[in-house]
């Protein structure tokens, strides 16, 4: 499945929070799955900074749509919780943790 790894980006640490992402992206690639990291926007972002919050969202939520399914990482996160809110609204299966996630197959 292609799998959405959705999760606090600019509350706290960014750095911590991309690698945490970073780490979930990986747990469901040796599961079987393709997952996006949104937060790699982040380095996009950072060469060639053109965009504003709602612009970033607009993308974000069109990848969510592309997705077969939404993984949220912990953590408060309004960006999330409107992915989320897509996702559901979408019928898609929303995981919260990964043992939720089972192997592709």
């Amino acid at each position: 499945m292609k799998i959405y790894v959705a999760g606090p980006y600019t509350r706290g640490s960014e750095s911590l929070n991309i690698a945490k992402a970073v780490e979930g992206a990986n747990a469901l690639w040796d599961k079987g799955h393709t997952p996006f990291i949104p937060h790699m926007s982040h380095f996009w972002e950072m060469i060639g900074p053109r965009r504003h919050y709602e612009e970033w969202m607009k993308w974000c939520l069109v990848w969510v749509e592309a997705c077969d399914a939404l993984l949220r990482m912990p953590g408060e996160s309004s960006g999330a919780d409107r992915e989320v809110e897509l996702a559901l609204k979408l019928g898609k299966p929303v995981y919260y943790s990964l043992d939720e996630v089972g192997s592709a197959d």
